[in-house]
């Protein structure tokens, strides 16, 4: 069968795309596995009300927080069914830890997403930290439609051919 892709006349700084602009997956099997570390972080802004309520635990709906770790896994889990040209990976441990701030009525998430293999965990880490966030929208969304969901952004990844990067 003969292949109707063009031949990419220059490398891209984006790698999804192909030298005739269409969208492909990164093909990763000739690369090295190495361990991969991602850590991304958000926050959500909410009433003075609504905080109360995920400190104090009596949301309607239960353990605001307790569900929203489990659900930043999960999603940390199902990159690749979200994210249409993630690669599936094999995660080897992914953390979610919640910072409270009364002052300002903010609940920070930092997820830590950890894999060996061939292509790094960012998108991972960050689809985590945003599905963490909506399950907190979710959960508190009767006492307060006015959250807001910010600063979704990676901070860290190691391992791989770029090496080590941190946030400014």
């Amino acid at each position: 069968m003969k292949s109707t892709r063009k031949t990419p006349s220059k490398a891209s700084p984006l790698t999804h795309f192909d030298g005739a602009g269409q969208a492909h997956m990164v093909d990763v099997g000739a690369k090295a596995e190495t361990a991969r570390v991602a850590r991304a972080q958000g926050a959500i802004r909410m009433a003075p009300a609504t905080f109360e309520l995920i400190v104090g635990g009596t949301a309607k709906k239960g353990d605001v927080l307790g569900i929203a770790r489990i659900a930043a896994i999960q999603g940390a889990k199902r990159t690749s069914e979200l994210i249409p040209l993630c690669h599936p990976l094999a995660l080897t441990r992914v953390a979610a830890e919640f910072a409270l701030d009364p002052k300002k009525h903010r609940v920070t998430l930092e997820v830590t997403a950890e894999t060996r293999g061939r292509t790094g965990v960012e998108m991972e880490a960050l689809t985590a930290v945003s599905v963490g966030l909506l399950t907190i929208y979710d959960m508190c969304k009767a006492a307060d439609r006015g959250m807001v969901i910010e600063d979704i952004r990676l901070l860290e990844k190691a391992g791989g051919k770029s090496g080590h990067w941190t946030a400014k």
